[in-house]
């Protein structure tokens, strides 16, 4: 069965001012498409590849446009609009996540800072993570390159560290787009994972 590019929840424009319209149309109807696409025809020429040396090197293409897929869908949902624009992007309520960030890192403003730092320090592409290790049970921040997906923690929060993501409204300031991001980051669709991980 072929894959799809998931709609978005909200207009292009709805992240304005912390990330512009211009950057989200392009991400989603043009990186995101991409990858789509390339997890289609490589997954069909898996589907018809008729010996191990085939289907093994057909999996670099399997990863990078999964991962590229299975990242992606995951960000859109990671992302609302602020209350100035009518969503709830940067809001994070008392509850169990917060309670969980606080009792491991000290205070929210304390995490994002050492999650801005570890992941601004990504050679390259790649994703910064917030997961919970399923072994303890606890929130880490973590980092993968390139397109990798998340494979060894739960995701609960996945920021975009590509350039795609950021480069027409922040340049090379990377530090700018992490501090902006987390005003519209979706702290309800986080709780939820965060819930499902835990129970």
């Amino acid at each position: 069965m072929a894959h799809s590019l998931p709609p978005l929840d909200y207009p292009y424009d709805a992240l304005e001012p912390y990330i512009s319209g211009e950057i989200m149309t392009l991400h989603h109807t043009k990186h995101h498409q991409t990858y789509v696409n390339g997890l289609n025809s490589a997954e069909s020429a898996y589907a018809s590849a008729s010996t191990p040396k085939q289907r093994i090197a057909l999996q670099a293409a399997l990863k990078f446009n999964g991962g590229g897929h299975i990242n992606h869908s995951l960000f859109w949902k990671n992302l609302a609009p602020s209350p100035e624009k009518g969503g709830n992007g940067g809001q994070l309520k008392d509850g169990n996540l917060k309670k969980a960030i606080e009792s491991i890192w000290g205070s929210v403003d304390n995490f994002k800072k050492e999650f801005n730092t570890t992941t601004a320090g990504i050679q390259g592409s790649g994703w910064g993570w917030v997961g919970v290790n399923p072994g303890s049970k606890r929130l880490e921040i973590i980092t993968t390159a390139n397109q990798d997906p998340l494979i060894t923690h739960t995701p609960v929060i996945g920021v975009d560290i590509w350039e795609h993501a950021f480069y027409l409204q922040y340049k090379n300031v990377k530090a700018d787009y992490l501090t902006a991001i987390w005003s519209v980051i979706n702290w309800d669709e986080a709780e939820k994972r965060f819930a499902e991980a835990t129970a």
